[in-house]
C-alpha cells in the first residue's frame, strides 16, 4: 500500500509546488519585466494619483464625451442584502446581466437605450452590455453614432 501511496503525494506535492508556485511566479515576473504597464491593470495616473484603467470602462454621460457601452455590473442592495441594485462599471462586481435573447427585461433596456441613442439604427455596441459589464471600447460605428453630439 505504501509503495502506492508514496508515489501519488510525491508527485502531488512535486506538481503542487510547480503549477501552483514556481509557474505563476515564473508568468509574473516575466509579465512585470516586458509589460509591467499591462501586467499592472493598465492604470491611468493624474500626478501621483490613480483616476482609472484603460481597461474598466466609466459613466461618462456629459455631451462633451464619448459614451461607452452599458455597463451590466450590480452590488448587494445596501437595504437588503438579499437583493441587488446597478453599480455601473463596478470592478469588483464584474459579470453580464445573463439576461437572453427572449428576455422582456433586456428588449425593454435596448429599446430605451437606442431611443436615448437617437439614431437609427442604433449601434450594437451602444445598447448591450458586455460579457463582463466593464467593456470601455466602442466600435467606430458607435463612435461615427456620437460624433455630433460631441
Amino acid at each position: 500500500m505504501l509503495t502506492l501511496l508514496r508515489p501519488a503525494l510525491v508527485l502531488t506535492l512535486l506538481f503542487t509546488l510547480l503549477t501552483g508556485l514556481a509557474y505563476p511566479l515564473a508568468i509574473t515576473g516575466l509579465a512585470q519585466g516586458l509589460l509591467p504597464h499591462q501586467a499592472n491593470g493598465s492604470l491611468i495616473t493624474r500626478g501621483e494619483r490613480v483616476v482609472g484603467s484603460e481597461l474598466i470602462g466609466q459613466a461618462f454621460t456629459g455631451p462633451r464625451y464619448i459614451h461607452g457601452r452599458p455597463s451590466a455590473t450590480t452590488a448587494a442592495d445596501p437595504a437588503d442584502a438579499t437583493k441587488t441594485v446597478d453599480a455601473p462599471y463596478n470592478a469588483a462586481a464584474s459579470g453580464g446581466s445573463n439576461l437572453g435573447p427572449s428576455s422582456r427585461a433586456l428588449l425593454e433596456a435596448v429599446q430605451a437605450r437606442a431611443a436615448a441613442l437617437g439614431v437609427s439604427p442604433a449601434p450594437a455596441d451602444l445598447v448591450t452590455a458586455s460579457a463582463s459589464g466593464l467593456d470601455p471600447h466602442v466600435s467606430p460605428a458607435a463612435a461615427m453614432a456620437q460624433a455630433a453630439r460631441v
